[in-house]
Formats: structure tokens, sequence, C-alpha cells
């Protein structure tokens, strides 16, 4: 059974050790809080002041609480001042060495029976534990910044961690109401080890000019529901946290996906940090202000000097899901309409499709009457491909395979008018491929709008190497049109978001197939730690494994990286028929 721990001291009180104070403050413990002088107890003592009172005025926390809370919390300069605590959390900054004086320093302080915790979100517990006396009383308690706000803690055993010391501290972290998980003791742990190779790997794009900071945000904001893009998280971070973080992972796993970006110890060196210096991936108002404001990177903002051609009448090819989301998003935006399905059988049940759902349009209150009756009016369907050529912007939607598409851009080439722009919603293969199939190749573009196309707000612009500036314009400028953030990049298997995603979703299958920890815990982490909206393994059986293995091999294909290789376990279960929800098992069983 887990002991009672009453009374617990935090060393540090930056931001992130006041938050820890403040959390063990609010849940009835005495709290220690020590700092190095009596500038940085007075800083701290704000830190808590300054969250405590936003509390008060949120309705949180009642003024008679708040005073309870800072009667419990006593501040020191000295060490001395923990003798009696019955757990020590560490809070300084990431570097060993230090960390290591600092436990030496406890072990000689604190009782025999208490507990040295870190906060370490990177750095090899064990190395900081064999600076004591005790490495079995030393123990991982990582919380998640704002500390009074993230419920998930990562709770680090060594090799050598008492089991009973693991047992108090997740007895402690769910007295403080928060969702403990417990990982061994390698960089990263959980959550940063999945999550920073994203971030990483998100630098790159940048970095390398494949799309802008603004596009790789908005496309992880709006194409995977995240609270906020990859540059955006950075600047938060701290760039000089995130280079340390993703050194030690490296230097640790030597995974070439942990190598920080180069960019990354430039912005750093130059003292880019992110929000708190003013200046990371964005610049900001001031230092620590979250407001962005214009500087030499910030995209024109470009009126009508666009040159882009007019679109009035546009195809819409293809028949299944997302072919019938593209006709309604562009119907009610104001386009007149064609789409071609195979067969008069088709063609009647896309508008019976169409009609069903701008009718729940109507009945949600999203829609009136009379603009679902004007939509409708804007479509016509067809068998006939060549009931295409007056149009002015063709969208093809039809089965991702290569062969068939190609055929399909040859008959574009044949039927469509000079000018007219020939696009593809692919969201894998190359737009090249299909532009060569045709005489024109410089109207070819991509135009990957994400399901379900009505709801989502995402479009991927896809300009290949022949690609006419003024198309891409173009289909951007309808994209607006019709209510939708189009992104723009280059083609190459991903686009942004692909790209971005399914690296990380390998990485947790690989986490998982190492046995460092299980699908719920690794789940919890990333929606708890992160504030994803899914974890990996959810999201994973909800696209299909079939479908989330044969990207993963497209990725590994196009950029030949390691890290990129689909998981063996992924590869595994797509043989055994475990494919996820749609046949009632992947990585969950969904039969009961």
């Amino acid at each position: 059974m887990a002991r009672e721990l009453k009374t617990v001291g935090v060393v540090g009180l930056g931001t992130m050790g006041a938050g820890i104070a403040e959390v063990f403050a609010r849940h009835g413990l005495t709290v220690v809080g020590v700092e190095r002088d009596d500038e940085s107890v007075q800083r701290g003592r704000g830190h808590i002041q300054h969250s405590t009172d936003r509390a008060v005025k949120r309705g949180k926390l009642s003024v008679e609480d708040q005073q309870a809370l800072f009667d419990r919390v006593t501040f020191a300069t000295s060490a001395e001042a923990l003798a009696d605590c019955d757990l020590v959390i560490e809070a300084v900054v990431e570097r060993l060495e230090l960390k290591r004086e600092i436990f030496a320093a406890l072990d000689k302080i604190v009782r025999a029976d208490a507990i040295l915790a870190t906060n370490t979100s990177s750095l090899s517990v064990t190395e900081i534990s064999v600076a004591t006396q005790r490495p079995g009383r030393v123990v991982g308690m990582h919380f998640f910044n704002p500390a009074p706000v993230q419920e998930f803690v990562e709770v680090i055993k060594t090799v050598v961690t008492e089991p009973d010391v693991v047992e108090d501290v997740l007895a402690l972290a769910r007295r403080l109401e928060k969702v403990p998980v417990v990982a061994a003791d390698r960089a990263g742990f959980i959550a940063n080890a999945l999550l920073f190779g994203y971030l990483n790997h998100a630098v790159s794009m940048v970095e390398s000019r494949y799309a802008t900071r603004e596009d790789v945000d908005a496309a992880m904001r709006l194409g995977c529901g995240y609270p906020m893009g990859p540059l955006q998280l950075l600047d938060l971070i701290g760039l000089d946290t995130a280079y340390e973080i993703l050194d030690t992972m490296y230097k640790q796993g030597r995974n070439r996906l942990h190598a920080p970006a180069p960019i990354l110890k430039q912005m750093v060196t130059a003292g880019l940090l992110g929000r708190k210096t003013g200046r990371g991936f964005y610049t900001y108002e001031a230092p620590d202000s979250p407001v962005v404001v214009d500087d030499e990177h910030t995209p024109l903002r470009h009126g009508n000097e666009i040159a882009v051609r007019p679109i009035k009448q546009v195809g819409v090819v293809g028949s299944g899901t997302m072919a019938v989301g593209i006709v309604e998003v562009l119907a009610k935006a104001g386009y007149d309409v064609r789409y071609v399905a195979r067969g008069t059988e088709k063609v009647d049940r896309v508008r019976a499709t169409l009609e069903r759902s701008l009718e729940k349009g109507v009945q949600r209150g999203k829609l009136s009457s009379e603009e679902r009756d004007a939509a409708l009016r804007r479509v016509t369907g067809t068998a006939k491909l060549d009931d295409l050529a007056s149009a002015d912007l063709v969208i093809e939607a039809v089965i991702e395979e290569l062969s068939v598409k190609q055929a399909l851009f040859e008959t574009f080439d044949e039927i469509c008018k000079p000018g007219a722009i020939l696009a593809t919603t692919t969201s894998s293969l190359p737009v090249i491929d299909l532009a060569m199939a045709t005489k024109r190749p410089a109207d070819v573009v991509g135009l990957h709008f994400f399901n379900p196309a009505p709801v989502m707000q995402l479009v991927e612009v896809v300009s290949t190497v022949s690609t006419a500036a003024e198309v891409a314009d173009t289909v951007a400028a309808v994209a607006v049109a019709a209510g939708k953030h189009p992104v723009r990049c280059g083609d190459r298997a991903g686009f942004i978001v692909n790209a971005l995603l399914f690296p990380y979703l390998n990485d947790a299958v690989r986490m998982l197939e190492a046995h460092y920890a299980g699908v719920d815990d690794i789940d919890a982490a990333m929606k708890l730690g992160c504030r994803l909206p899914m974890g990996p393994f959810e999201l994973l059986d909800v696209i299909g494994l079939d479908v989330s293995l044969a990207i993963q091999r497209t990725l590994y294909l196009e950029f030949r990286e390691p890290g990129f290789a689909p998981a063996p376990l992924l590869e595994h279960l797509v043989t055994a028929g475990y494919l996820g929800r749609k046949t009632g098992r992947g990585f969950r069983d969904y039969s009961g």
C-alpha cells in the first residue's frame, strides 16, 4: 500500500517549478519552495501569484482558497529547509551536471526514506540518480506545462528504482488529480520521444522552403485538429529547450529523425529562442507576448494583383464520398458544377447523396432552404466525360490508382478546352505523373481536399515543377471562395499533413513494438500531455491500418529515410487482416 506523502519540496521556482509547487499546495500538501537567492524566490512567488490570480478571476479558485494555498507554501534560499520533506522534486534548467550537483546535495540533507524526483523531460534519470547514495529512491516525475492545467504526468523508473517508490509517486499523482503513466528511463520518455521527431520534421520542411511556416502550422491545425501548429509550438516551448531535447535523444538513440535540424542550432546561437525572447520562427510584439507581428518572412497579402484565370464552371469526376463532398462545397460557393459518374445509376446516386447532405444542412440551421435549392440548381450530373468540354476547372476524385488517374488525365487533355485547369485530389500519388500524361503539364495541379470535404477547412495546393504560378493561384482562390484555407507545397510524397503525421504514427507503433509502453499509455500521453485530439493508436484504427501502411510505404520509397520504414508490427497486423475499426480489430478490439 502506498504511503501518504504530506510535505514536498520543489527546487527551482521558474515557470515549471512554480506551477508544480502550486499543484501540490492546491491539493493540501505542505510545500517548501527553494531558489538560489531572494530575487529568484520573489520571481517564483510572483509566478504562483499570477497563476492563482487568473484562477480567481475565472472563478476557478476563491480568494479564501488562494490565501490558504499560500499559507501552505514556505519559500527558502537554502536546501537545508527541505530536511523534513517526504518528497523533493527538482525543476531546474535541463543541464545534467547542475541536476547531479543538486541531487548530491539533497542526498546529504533529506531523510533516508525520502523520495528524490526530477522533472527532467529528456535527461537520463539514471545518470542523475547515481549522483546520490540512494539511486533506488530516485524517480522521474515529469509534469507538463502549465502544470496546474495539464492532467498528464510521466513517472520514470530506472532499472534500480524501488517498486514502493513508484507506487508512492503514482498515488501522489492521482491525489493531484493527474493521469500518471509509468515509463522506463529512455530519452524523451513517451510524449517527447514522439512529439519532437514530428516537430523536427516540420522545421526541416520550413528550412528547405518546401512550405512556409504559416502553411505548415495551418496544415496541422486544420488538417489534424492540433491545438497549435508545430512552429508555433516550438516558439512556445523555446528553441533552446527543443534543441537540447532533440540533441539528447539523438545522442542516446542515434535516430536521424532526432538529429536537430541545422537551423535550430543557428537560431539558438543567434538568440532567437521563441516567445520568451520575442523572436523565433515568428516575431512577437514583445518578449513573452503571444501576439505575432509581421516580419520579413510574412507572406505578402495579395490583393487584386494576383493573376488568376476566370472560373465559372467546374467539373468533378468521381462518385465517392470525396467527389460528392467537393461538388457540395463548390455548388454552395456559387460555382456551376457538372459531375461525371460511371452510368446513370451512379449519377442518380450522387444526386441523392448530395440532396440528403444539403437537407441535413438545412435541418441543422447551417443552410437556408433557398440556399439549398440554389446550390442544387447549379449542379448537373452526366455519365459522359465529353460533357466537361466547357469546364474552366476539372477536379479528378477517383480511386487512388496511378494507371486509372493517368488514363483520365489523357482523356481530359483531349476533351478540355485550352486554358482549363486540370486538378487531382490525390493524397499520395505524384502529381507530376498525371501532368505528364497530358500535353499541358503547366495546367495541372494538386488540389487535396480533406475528408469530409464540406466540414474540413484545409486544402493542400500542390505545385509540380511544371505547374504555372497562375494555375496554383487560381485554385487557391477557388478554395478561398469556397470557404477553405489553402496551403501550398511542392509535389512530393505526403505533401504537408501526411508527411508529418504518418512518421509520428509509425514511431508510436515502434514504441509499442519495443514494449516500452502500452497502447493506452501512449494514447494518454499524446492526448493529455500534448493535447492532441486523438492518440496515435486511436487514430490509426480510424484511418485503417492498411491505408496507413500504404502511405508509410510511399513515404519510405520517396525519402529513403530508414526511420520512415514501416514498423514490422504494422505490417503484421495488416497481413493478419486486423485493419482497425472497419474490421472490428486493429490495435484495439472493437468486436465486443
